[in-house]
């Protein structure tokens, strides 16, 4: 099921509490048409592993609702640019762990923070994340996952806050792993990126586009942002009450290069809000 208009589809981030398929059922109850989920609990470094009755069940859930574009979201703990060895070693292993458990219930996008230059220069730890991408190359290619970097605030120590850190990588890994960009409207934002008028949000665009290339460009996180521009602070807002304004959000269900990507909400507020903004951002679509 995908949305009308020729617009892609819009969903949130959904519980999976109490089983995996649970997200699915929240998200058809709002209206979505895709969703993002953790298929783990994003705050262990050993969750406990889907079995094949949750497997079973995600699959006869997926066909009754519908849904499509379906995202996960890895765990918090992953940093793939690590200089710890140890710390490193985890996460690489926890990253392998996500992707197989995308490929269990044939997930499209396995959305994750490229990682964060604790010690070393950012180059240095882009070069590691690089490395971690590259040692995925075997199983990425068991299943149709794509891994979608995420574009970040820059809050403390992380990278993938500039195009230029995203190209970096994708440059490094596009011939032997599927890779894309999940672009956040808060974190962009954020990292200095003007999205307040029409004419910011395509002079952002064209500069991606110019900078990685709009090709690598495949789903969007919609949130406004508590903070200013190039605040480098993450704080999500609901759409329209925060620094960014309702325009970005017109814009991108609009524009030729945003309409048809999958977007989902990341904003404060739950299902109740996200079946109120799923409705609005369809209502923007018509013009």
């Amino acid at each position: 099921m995908t949305d009308d208009m020729n617009i892609g589809p819009l969903g949130a981030h959904c519980s999976a509490a109490g089983g995996v398929f649970n997200a699915l059922t929240a998200a058809k109850s709002i209206g979505a048409t895709t969703l993002q989920l953790f298929t783990a609990n994003q705050r262990q470094w050993k969750p406990k592993p889907l079995d094949q009755e949750a497997i079973d069940q995600w699959f006869v859930t997926l066909e009754e609702t519908g849904l499509v574009d379906v995202m996960c979201h890895d765990s918090y703990l992953i940093n793939l640019g690590a200089p710890s060895d140890e710390v490193l070693t985890k996460s690489r292993e926890a990253f392998r762990q996500e992707i197989e458990r995308c490929h269990a219930l044939k997930i499209s996008y396995l959305n994750f923070h490229p990682g964060a230059a604790l010690k070393e220069s950012r180059e240095q730890c882009l070069d590691r994340i690089v490395e971690s991408l590259l040692e995925t190359e075997k199983l990425v290619a068991n299943g149709e996952t794509r891994l979608l970097l995420e574009a970040t605030a820059g809050q403390g120590s992380t990278v993938g806050c500039r195009f230029e850190e995203l190209s970096y990588i994708i440059e490094r890994v596009k011939d032997r792993v599927p890779i894309g960009v999940c672009i956040d409207t808060c974190h962009i934002f954020a990292a200095g990126y003007d999205l307040c008028t029409a004419s910011a949000c395509d002079a952002t665009f064209t500069e991606f586009d110019e900078v990685v290339g709009i090709q690598w460009l495949y789903a969007l996180h919609l949130n406004d942002s508590l903070k200013a521009c190039g605040s480098r602070v993450d704080r999500h807002r609901p759409l329209g009450e925060g620094e960014i304004g309702i325009e970005a959000f017109k814009w991108l269900m609009r524009d030729p290069r945003t309409r048809g990507l999958p977007k989902y909400l990341e904003t404060p507020g739950g299902l109740e809000l996200w079946e109120k903004e799923i409705q609005m951002l369809r209502t923007f679509a018509k013009g």
